[in-house]
């Protein structure tokens, strides 16, 4: 059985792209006892779980908030179990972009890759991703660096901004400025708030990023919460096609983890979190090479 990936609520689980790429599974948060139970059961079957959960909603979020609870959840499960074969992956990614690293993780998972290379890979997979949303306002806006200039023109009645939140941050005013996007092809996922401010994502900015198709999804839950209003529209735009996200990853040198053995590529285990001497930026460097320059 392929290494099961884990997400924190089902609006994190999008539609496979093809019968091969196997389903996510959702970690049950209602009670202690139930989340150990489908911990177990996991590693049971699969051997191996990696899970992601929001690293922001972690450092960010109070002490209700539903993001932090479910990472506090899943440390509690696998200080539980004492198991070595779950990999907690805190992704500093607005909740979409989570859903399509997540998308991306389970295609490679039916692949030859070994648990440790794929569970390293989420981090070198989640600078690919471009993330972002465009917002009626950015007066709660916390997550992404914001000028006091965009805080004042976001009073203006009918202003527009279009927010990236990775791989690098940055904020422009629709209509006057233009947001940067990927220099390789990728598909565009769309989540419309129950007040989406206008159809620019998919008129405007789908054209000129050249994207290679778009696809409408709903808008996950914790959303709102993220951006800092419900009037938004949330996009992710990475690679989808497995020959190229198997190529990335295979282009990258793979080590042995010192401490628990696994293999892995870039500068720390995705299991244990050991470190290495080699940079996660020259691994990124390396790793673009494999990558098909522009939309095709």
């Amino acid at each position: 059985m392929p290494t099961a990936i884990a997400v924190t609520s089902s609006d994190l689980v999008l539609p496979p792209h093809d019968r091969q790429t196997p389903p996510a599974s959702v970690q049950p948060q209602d009670t202690l006892e139930s989340s150990l139970i489908g911990m177990h059961a996991l590693i049971e079957q699969h051997g191996y779980v990696i899970a992601l959960y929001s690293a922001s909603a972690e450092k960010a979020g109070s002490a209700g908030s539903a993001g932090k609870s479910a990472a506090q959840r899943l440390h509690a499960v696998r200080s539980v179990l004492e198991s070595d074969r779950i990999a907690l992956l805190g992704i500093d990614l607005p909740p979409l972009g989570i859903a399509l690293l997540s998308q991306q993780l389970r295609q490679l998972s039916v692949c030859d890759f070994s648990p440790g290379v794929l569970a390293s890979s989420a981090r070198l997979l989640a600078h690919y991703i471009y993330a972002g949303a465009l917002l009626g306002s950015v007066t709660k806006l916390d997550r992404v660096p914001v000028s006091l200039k965009s805080h004042a023109k976001s009073w203006v009645p009918g202003a527009q901004f279009a927010v990236l939140a990775n791989p690098r941050p940055g904020l422009v005013r629709v209509g006057q400025e233009e947001l940067a996007g990927p220099e390789f092809g990728t598909r565009l996922l769309v989540a419309n708030g129950p007040q989406p401010p206008s159809d620019w994502v998919t008129s405007t900015l789908a054209p000129a990023w050249q994207v290679q198709g778009v696809a409408t999804v709903p808008l996950p839950a914790e959303s709102a919460r993220w951006w800092g209003t419900g009037k938004l529209v949330e996009f992710a735009a990475g690679l989808y096609d497995v020959s190229v996200l198997y190529q990335l990853v295979s282009s990258v040198r793979r080590e042995t983890c010192h401490w628990c053995g696994l293999e892995l590529i870039g500068d720390r285990c995705g299991f244990c979190a050991a470190p290495l001497t080699a940079s996660l930026p020259a691994v990124q460097r390396a790793a673009t090479r494999a990558l098909p320059r522009g939309a095709t």
